[in-house]
């Protein structure tokens, strides 16, 4: 019984690490875009 219990909390840990890491990939994407220079897409 206890290898059960010890099996679904490390299940769970690997599930809040891995969304973890994907909102801070997310967020890291969007600051990325955010923060980007602009390259002009035409010259005058």
């Amino acid at each position: 019984m206890k290898k059960v219990l010890l099996l679904a909390i490390a299940a769970a840990g690997a599930v809040f690490a891995k969304k973890k890491l994907d909102a801070g990939r997310s967020e890291q994407a969007l600051w990325a875009e955010a923060t980007d220079s602009v390259e002009p897409t035409h010259r005058a």
